[in-house]
């Protein structure tokens, strides 16, 4: 019953469409729930489309991480700096816009491990502080970005379909 390897690497234009798979399959896993079926498809049309992705995959400002088990992508990471960041803030700082694990791999440091890569980044970037957004409902990524050491600085809204949600917004200084 051991634990298989977990890699990380950075996906490239050719993995527009497992980048896609993992977006929708994991956003679905996480909020299905708490919205209407129209929301989530406006959502997700938009903001997984391919050709939305693929933008966002040739952003020099925006990084993506894929976290891999015997050749399957189980969670990712997405990063953003500079003017890709989803807010204006002041000082030099890096967003983790979104890190997503198939829920049948909760609790197995996979969150954890694509967190490290934002922070190691975020270091090597010489980042003043890492922020994120989180929807104030997201009860479990609340406390996971607690326990990593964020405070609560600020709220903004953030739009799903027609619903206008509050999200929370975190924020963690690096020096």
């Amino acid at each position: 019953n051991h634990m298989p390897t977990i890699t990380l690497r950075k996906p490239d234009i050719q993995d527009v469409s497992a980048l896609r798979n993992i977006g929708i399959q994991t956003f679905c896993e996480s909020f299905s729930d708490q919205n209407t079926e129209e929301n989530m498809q406006q959502y997700l049309a938009e903001k997984f489309s391919e050709e939305q992705l693929s933008v966002e995959m040739n952003d020099p400002n925006a990084q993506f991480y894929f976290a891999e088990t015997e050749g399957r992508v189980i969670g990712y990471l997405k990063i953003n700096t500079g003017s890709s960041q989803t807010e204006k803030l002041e000082g030099q700082c890096l967003e983790i816009e979104r890190i997503y694990v198939l829920k049948e791999y909760h609790g197995k440091q996979v969150g954890q491990l694509l967190y490290n890569k934002a922070i190691q980044v975020a270091e090597e970037l010489q980042a003043d502080f890492v922020w994120l957004g989180v929807w104030e409902e997201n009860h479990r990524a609340i406390h996971f970005y607690r326990k990593n050491g964020f405070l609560e600085f600020g709220k903004h809204i953030f739009k799903l379909g027609d619903d206008e949600q509050t999200d929370i917004m975190m924020k963690k200084p690096l020096r």
